[in-house]
């Protein structure tokens, strides 16, 4: 009787030993299966976010009134692979018109009125097909022109993300964003971003960090 006792405890461990070794290889095998998931998740995250972004269609428009801001707008729009608009004044601002120490100049005139709408030339195609707006402009009386407010209320951009990029003497365009920001809640005001004499590295890395 004693025998079968020692026989029975032994079959009792030995079935004891299996199923803990089973349940440790199950649970080593289930972690495992779970990192692969968690894994496989986040690749899959990651690859639907770069093809989204990789789908976005961008616009780089730029108002540009001695060359400096056309210059910037024309590295961004072939870094980033975008198309590119010119802002266009009906009237084209003379050097007489940009004289900024005459009083009566025409940009004096309409920087001193921030509800003058100068007039532009209205020739954008299928605005509302872009997903990524770019609004480049020379910084005048330490914000952005007033052509841009025009610019910005003919086409509204709401919900579009747009990103504002300068050229200036000295000036940098946190001014401009934050106005445009109050003006126009409706559109997703990225930054504003100072772009004298950038490179095409700096260039390349500041788009893709957007």
């Amino acid at each position: 009787m004693k025998g079968g006792n020692n026989r029975l405890a032994f079959l009792f461990k030995t079935i004891k030993h299996y199923i803990c070794t089973f349940n440790e290889e199950f649970l080593k095998h289930f972690c495992f299966m779970k990192r692969i998931l968690i894994f496989a998740v986040i690749l899959t995250t990651l690859t639907s976010c770069a093809q989204n972004d990789k789908n976005m269609k961008t616009l780089v428009t730029y108002f540009s009134a001695t060359g400096n801001t056309e210059a910037i707008a024309k590295q961004i729009a072939d870094i980033a692979g975008a198309d590119i608009f010119e802002i266009r004044p009906e009237v084209p601002y003379s050097q007489a018109d940009l004289d900024w120490t005459d009083k009566t100049s025409r940009s004096s005139v309409e920087m001193n009125d921030r509800s003058f709408r100068p007039a532009f030339i209205k020739d954008l195609k299928n605005h509302d097909d872009y997903d990524v707006i770019y609004i480049g402009f020379p910084i005048w009386w330490y914000t952005a022109p007033t052509i841009i407010n025009s610019f910005v209320e003919e086409y509204g951009f709401e919900g579009k993300k747009v990103v504002m990029f300068a050229t200036s003497g000295g000036s940098t365009p946190e001014k401009a964003l934050k106005e445009f920001k109050a003006a126009y809640p409706e559109i997703d005001w990225v930054e504003a971003k100072l772009l004298n004499g950038a490179t095409e590295e700096s260039i390349k890395k500041w788009i893709d960090e957007k």
